[in-house]
């Protein structure tokens, strides 16, 4: 079970990155979305789905693979910023590079500065915390991107 947690908190893998290991799996996030819309044509309502459906298991998953590492927060923990850039990504009014940059962005920003009350989130006690901050992250981005999307910024 140690292996399937690390597995699935590092996004298999994403999180052993040396370089901004949160920032390749906010891309990976981006680039499975993008995968789900132009491949399978799926919308916001599958892109909500699969964040629902991976919500419970990345919080056990953090939980999990932060108890291994002895670290609250480890830097290997990505599946937070994967369902973090997807609630970013509901906000989308169109699908398009210009969007997916967009909420790319937008997500990484509200991640790093982590503005009130998303840093407050972060005092959640073990995965609930390494993930409901970015999940909160997320919504900032998702608000600031459908308002861009409605003034037609991308």
């Amino acid at each position: 079970m140690n292996r399937l947690a690390v597995a699935l908190a590092t996004w298999f893998g994403c999180g052993y990155f040396p370089w901004g290991p949160g920032t390749i799996g906010a891309l990976a996030g981006v680039l499975i979305a993008a995968a789900m819309h132009w491949y399978f044509d799926a919308g916001r309502l599958a892109l909500l789905a699969a964040t629902l459906i991976l919500l419970l298991p990345a919080i056990w998953a953090s939980t999990r693979t932060a108890r291994i590492a002895a670290k609250p927060d480890p830097g290997i923990v990505v599946v937070d910023e994967v369902l973090g850039q997807w609630t970013t990504l509901l906000g989308a009014t169109v699908f398009n590079w210009r969007a997916l940059l967009a909420g790319f962005l937008l997500f990484r920003l509200f991640d790093i500065w982590k503005p009130w009350p998303v840093r407050q989130f972060e005092k959640l006690p073990s995965g609930t915390g390494i993930v409901a901050d970015d999940l909160a992250a997320g919504i900032y981005g998702a608000l600031i991107l459908y308002i861009g999307g409605k003034f037609g910024l991308y």
